[in-house]
């Protein structure tokens, strides 16, 4: 299991400075999967790594590119907080099938639109 999760952060570490994906595409269907997490365990534990720094050095090569639009982050910032407090609230409500259904729909809804989309 610490080789999966060690695997798994550096691959989502990767993937994160190279395209922007990482903690819901890769960790939380790995963690779910690989590690039979239940689907809100895999969210929450996904969150809580969130919390830490993850993004430090990759923001770093970023901002030293102009590759970094401080307003706008800060903004998405302050707003993920108050969102994922509401959206933890209401997955913790509601039957894990439809949260794992939930998850799946927008990961394929997301892929359709960058595979076809403008």
């Amino acid at each position: 299991m610490l080789y999966v999760l060690l695997a798994l952060g550096l691959v989502a570490g990767f993937l994160s400075g190279l395209i922007g994906i990482g903690g819901g595409i890769i960790i939380v269907p790995v963690l779910v999967y690989m590690l039979h997490m239940d689907q809100k365990m895999a969210q929450g534990t996904t969150l809580f790594m969130f919390m830490l720094p993850i993004g430090i050095l990759g923001v770093y090569n970023y901002y030293k590119a102009g590759q970094v639009d401080f307003k706008s982050a800060l903004i998405i910032s302050i707003t993920f907080i108050l969102g994922s407090y509401l959206g933890s609230k209401t997955a913790l409500t509601i039957d894990t099938k439809i949260v794992k259904q939930i998850f799946a729909v927008a990961i394929i809804l997301v892929g359709i639109k960058m595979l076809w989309g403008k």
